[in-house]
């Protein structure tokens, strides 16, 4: 077989990557005071205002990342990313409980597949949801995955350099606190064609339904 060489973009994904994640986390408050006095009703009444949002930060649904790289079974990986090693590459993070990525990649004959997997744990579902309405603005094109979350988005692109076509789709997806983010592409070395993009759209969807499951199935345990 003769060695095709990587375009740029291709190649300086498979550089290891150092991911920074961003910490956050609302303190909690504790218990209110006794009953007060008629001479401090009124101040009484402006601490009890300014603890509510503290009580209410306690309540969030998600309080770590699962592991991402055991996030996907065996069987997805193995048709997703023909050749990839299953158990993936975890990329380092400076807080694992905000933030944890996993990656798969291979090249398998002149077919080439990458899958990202994202956890991204935020202080509350409104922090979710900011997150996860800026991550869509930036990716005009795409539609709702309806029974995903409670919210998602979709969108594949193609781009081309050197004559080399690489089709990569995204899912996003909120899940109360927590943000999921699934990146999967693929290229063609031989054909320099992509893959289609109802291959590399159902490929991230069905990345995305394994990846929020194991979301859910952590929060139970």
């Amino acid at each position: 077989m003769r060695s095709l060489p990587l375009p740029l973009a291709l190649t300086a994904r498979l550089l290891p990557v150092a991911v920074l994640a961003s910490a956050g986390w609302a303190l909690t408050s504790g218990p209110f005071a006794a009953a007060p006095t008629a001479d401090h009703k009124s101040s009484q009444k402006k601490t009890s205002t300014a603890s509510a949002p503290s009580t209410s930060a306690a309540t969030k649904t998600f309080t770590a990342s699962p592991a991402p790289c055991g996030s996907v079974p065996t069987a997805t990986l193995k048709f997703l990313v023909p050749g990839a090693k299953t158990a993936g590459q975890e990329i380092p993070s400076t807080d694992k409980s905000v933030r944890r990525t996993c990656s798969w990649n291979a090249l398998k004959g002149f077919d080439y597949r990458w899958l990202d997997v994202s956890y991204e744990i935020k202080e509350s579902d409104q922090a979710a949801q900011k997150s996860y309405d800026g991550r869509i603005a930036d990716k005009s094109g795409g539609g709702a995955v309806p029974g995903l979350g409670d919210s998602a988005y979709s969108v594949v692109n193609l781009t081309t350099e050197d004559k080399q076509q690489t089709r990569e789709g995204v899912v996003i997806v909120r899940a109360s606190n927590a943000v999921v983010i699934i990146t999967y592409n693929g290229s063609d070395f031989e054909t320099k064609k992509a893959p289609g993009t109802d291959e590399i759209n159902k490929g991230a969807i069905k990345a995305a339904k394994a990846a929020v499951a194991a979301l859910e199935d952590g929060q139970k345990g």
